[in-house]
């Protein structure tokens, strides 16, 4: 039987040399292997109470919106600055190069609502810790952090200390 980083694709060298980079459309591509990994994602729900799941554009959208409705629980978009047509609050976070905002809408996330945040990759933890500001500036509790992939190399659950985070998989480079 498949597992689900038997369909994940991994690119050496790009995008620059000593990177492993690892491509999950390979699962997407594969009904096969979404649905394994969509499983598994929520398998790393059981038990957990919690009343809506918030996604990281892009591919937290793709793999937080099945579960969403297999769970039956509303779906929140984090989304880049500017893609929210409604009053947003907006969190800024540092890049390798740069910075990047992200944002939800102000009335997603309501005072005491317990929040599942999910994104294809744990890296250096940037995004998924502005998503917790966002979601903890709103009066809401982030119950748990879910990723199909962590890359443990680059130490991102550092930047989240005291959140119960998963991975499907979890890599020991970067």
């Amino acid at each position: 039987m498949k597992k689900v980083e038997d369909y994940i694709i991994t690119i050496p060298d790009f995008p620059e040399p000593g990177i492993m980079f690892r491509d999950v459309t390979g699962i997407l591509e594969s009904a096969d292997g979404l649905k394994l990994a969509i499983d598994e994602l929520v398998k790393l729900l059981d038990g957990v109470e919690f009343d809506a799941i918030a996604g990281a554009e892009s591919r937290g959208f793709i793999l937080g919106m099945p579960i969403a409705y297999l769970l039956h629980k509303p779906f929140i978009p984090v989304r880049k600055a500017g893609k929210l047509p409604r009053e947003v609050v907006r969190e800024s976070y540092d890049l390798e190069y740069g910075k990047a905002t992200i944002e939800i809408h102000k009335s997603s996330v309501k005072p005491g609502d317990r929040i599942v945040l999910i994104d294809d990759l744990i890296a250096t933890g940037g995004t998924m810790a502005a998503a917790i500001k966002l979601v903890e500036q709103l009066g809401g509790k982030v119950q748990k952090i879910i990723a199909l992939i962590e890359l443990k190399g680059l130490n991102g659950r550092a930047a989240m200390p005291g959140y119960d985070i998963e991975s499907v998989i979890a890599y020991d480079g970067k």
